[in-house]
């Protein structure tokens, strides 16, 4: 794997922090950079030395906060992505109802990190010592940060102080100049578009810088951000606003918030530098090592890195592995549900049901166990491990036993199990349900029917504890930007334009027929980028943006029927509240054509007890009593 030197730097730098003992006065709010410590360098030195200032800006980066990732599996559960298959959170499918303090994001620690960065700013304005391209860097990157730790506030909370400046207490007694009241929700969104339009020229124009900020990364934030704020804007309603304007844009202002987004899109599309991941001629193979492929990859604009042989690796393939092929006794908990895997369309550019039954009712047969799904979207292979497909040049032994023909079921409870005598005419000892399930109940099982396959690594050794993996969290990446534009464009009213950018993502997937601009809908925009983007952080927040979160996840029961009889499988409002699997079975019934071909059965695990019911409430996040204690003139969230 061939990596920059500064990205090398970047990841030796946490090394050096705790060499430097930066590390503990960063976790303190009132001494980042500026408390003279008896075994460190002074401050002072720190800034005459370009190298020591990257070990504080790789902290600062280290920081960066992300809610879905692949050190966090479990939260990719907490929706309709998918079933958690491991015992301890079989919860986040029995709950009816979140939290109205659900990915809160605003607390001391978060203020903390905000004065950390602008005493980081601060200090480099008064630096004299580095070279002014050091310098000017360096504090584009704080200013990048800073402007993402803002969108990752507003998206959660709404408005929120905006703090710029150091700010100190006198100890006179009355903190009251130090209390500052909620910004506007319009006002955060245009703080954050102003700093990366200001510090964008300043950072690197450089593809190959993946790991730190760089013009194409700001740009990225830019166009993500700008299409929120727009979207908030078209899809908002009398109750999720404030008088003040803490929460709810103005639907006057989506047009400008759309054009903000598309022209920053365009110009990293424009530029030239970033380009779609084409590896590959297997399109599914392709797509997956989209996401492990860090030599050359022309697709990554920003991602958190980690390095093998350091304390910066990761644990997801340990955790997600194939639990029959894996290299440690773990894996199996993240299980893609059939909500996602029937998501993804044919290659005639139409939807169908993955349920085995024909117009009548009956069975379906399939010789092979993947015929079920050929001629899909690339993408769904890419994205999960299918039954009889491989991972490591293994086999993935997925099927939940033998049918036979009076319907009655043959299965076990345990991993592989064999019995003896429970097949008609046939005393030998049987393999009755696969090396990785399902069985029902049974953790790191795919109690779904699936195991996930984006993120995880293929190389020798990801799955060892001693190991781990070294695969990157991909923050910002090209495809994205394409999605950004077409959304743009489209509620621009330039389907045309929209058509365009969503064929190149739709060509890599195998989908040749384009769609034309009059097909380009606001359903197609949902679904492209729920297929393109599964398992990469965005669910929660598209369906937010898009006042959708209240209407798919509204507290129906669902049911085997919803699926089997699956009418409204691409639209944007179709009910997702549980999650549900697909089984395969072998049919056994000897002299009969179909003897031994697969049959498959939609199943919801017995674990998922309860609908998910997203409230108005839920939209944005309460603030925690202690923020309201502290601070009068913060005003709460609607709706809770």
């Amino acid at each position: 794997m061939k990596k920059t030197n500064q990205m090398k730097k970047i990841i030796y730098a946490f090394a050096a922090i705790a060499f430097l003992s930066f590390a503990q006065s960063c976790k303190k709010d009132s001494a980042f950079l500026d408390k003279q410590p008896t075994s460190t360098l002074p401050i002072d030195a720190v800034w005459k030395d370009p190298n020591l200032v990257l070990t504080v800006v790789g902290d600062l980066y280290d920081r960066y906060p992300d809610y879905q990732t692949i050190e966090a599996w479990w939260t990719f559960t907490d929706f309709d992505e998918g079933f958690a298959s491991a015992s301890g959170d079989y919860f986040r499918h029995q709950n009816l109802e979140y939290g109205y303090d659900a990915w809160r994001y605003w607390d001391m620690g978060t203020y903390g990190y905000i004065r950390d960065l602008n005493m980081f700013i601060k200090r480099g304005q008064e630096s004299t010592a580095l070279k002014a391209e050091d310098r000017d860097r360096f504090l584009a990157e704080a200013r990048f940060i800073r402007a993402g730790v803002y969108f990752e506030m507003v998206k959660r909370m709404g408005g929120v102080p905006l703090i710029t400046t150091v700010l100190d207490y006198d100890y006179s007694g009355d903190p009251s100049y130090l209390q500052f009241p909620r910004a506007k929700e319009t006002e955060i969104y245009d703080f954050v578009i102003a700093e990366l339009e200001a510090v964008k020229n300043i950072l690197p124009d450089d593809a190959t810088v993946q790991s730190r900020a760089t013009k194409a990364a700001a740009l990225a934030m830019e166009s993500r951000a700008a299409l929120y704020a727009g979207s908030i804007a078209k899809y908002s309603n009398s109750q999720l606003m404030l008088p003040g304007g803490e929460v709810g844009i103005s639907s006057s202002l989506a047009s400008r918030y759309y054009t903000k987004a598309l022209a920053a899109a365009k110009e990293i599309i424009d530029g030239g530098k970033y380009s779609l991941y084409k590896k590959n001629p297997n399109l599914s193979e392709n797509f997956a090592a989209l996401f492990t492929d860090k030599g050359s990859n022309p697709e990554v604009i920003f991602a958190k890195d980690f390095k093998l042989k350091t304390n910066k690796v990761h644990g997801f393939t340990i955790d997600n592995q194939p639990r029959s092929s894996a290299e440690e006794a773990q894996g199996g908990r993240l299980n893609p549900s059939l909500n996602l895997v029937q998501s993804f369309e044919k290659l005639d550019n139409t939807y169908a049901s993955m349920a085995s039954v024909d117009g009548n009712g009956n069975p379906v047969y399939y010789s092979s166990i993947t015929d079920i799904f050929a001629g899909r979207d690339a993408r769904l292979a890419g994205t999960v491990i299918l039954p009889g497909t491989q991972f490591k040049g293994k086999t993935v032994d997925i099927w939940a036993g033998y049918q036979l023909a009076n319907g009655t079921i043959i299965t076990g409870d345990n991993f592989g199990q064999s019995k003896s005598e429970v097949l008609p005419d046939n005393p030998a000892s049987v393999q009755v349900v696969g090396r990785d399930g399902p069985v029902d109940g049974l953790e790191f099982s795919a109690q779904s029917g699936f195991y996930v396959r984006k993120y995880l690594d293929p190389a020798t050794g990801s799955g060892q504890i001693g190991t781990r993996s070294d695969v990157w969290w991909i923050r910002y990446r090209y495809a994205e930007v394409l999605l950004n534009a077409a959304e743009a464009a489209f509620e621009l009213g330039d389907p045309t334009t929209a058509a365009n950018y969503m064929k190149q993502v739709r060509d890599r997937a195998g989908l040749t027929t384009a769609l034309t601009p009059a097909q380009i809908t606001f359903d197609r925009i949902v679904h492209e980028r729920k297929v393109e983007l599964a398992f990469e952080g965005h669910e929660l927040w598209d369906m937010k943006r898009w006042r959708l979160a209240d209407k798919v996840w509204n507290g129906s029961n669902m049911s085997a029927a919803d699926f089997i009889n699956a009418t409204n499988i691409g639209s944007a409002t179709r009910t997702s509240t549980q999650v549900f699997g697909l089984w395969p079975y072998k049919y056994y019934n000897p002299g009969n054509a179909n003897h031994l071909k697969y049959i498959f059965k939609v199943i919801k695990p017995s674990r998922v007890t309860a609908a998910h019911r997203f409230r108005i409430g839920n939209y944005y996040s309460s603030i925690g009593q202690d923020v309201l204690n502290g601070n009068p003139k913060i005003i709460r969230n609607p709706n809770q």
